[in-house]
């Protein structure tokens, strides 16, 4: 093991541990919006992935790269429609219109 990779491997785990708690003293209320805007913010590892992309060779890294790709942009895509979704609960529905009973309302 060398000294590099024992200090990412320390960053890597304190980072895990930060952010379980972080995450776990959020409020249920706020925990789908703050995960929906966590994860369209994931657009961060499209352009990762199209970095990458330039450095691969070999079909390996080609699968691998093409399903880093996959996986984000699934991510970045549910993380908009979980959003949209939520968003679509504030809004106002129209208040109903009272229609008048087939026949004119005489009997």
């Amino acid at each position: 093991m060398t000294t590099g990779f024992v200090g990412e491997l320390t960053v890597f785990v304190l980072a895990i541990l930060v952010g379980f708690e972080v995450i776990s003293k959020v409020p249920a209320t706020l925990h789908t919006p703050l995960m929906s805007g966590a994860n369209s913010i994931h657009g961060v590892v499209l352009v990762g992935v199209i970095v990458l992309s330039s450095e691969v060779h070999g079909p390996l890294g080609y699968v691998l790269t093409f399903l880093a790709a996959a996986f984000a942009g699934a991510n970045v895509v549910g993380g908009y429609a979980v959003t949209d979704r939520m968003l679509q609960m504030f809004k106002r529905r129209p208040a109903p219109t009272e229609t008048a009973p087939p026949g004119g309302g005489r009997r």
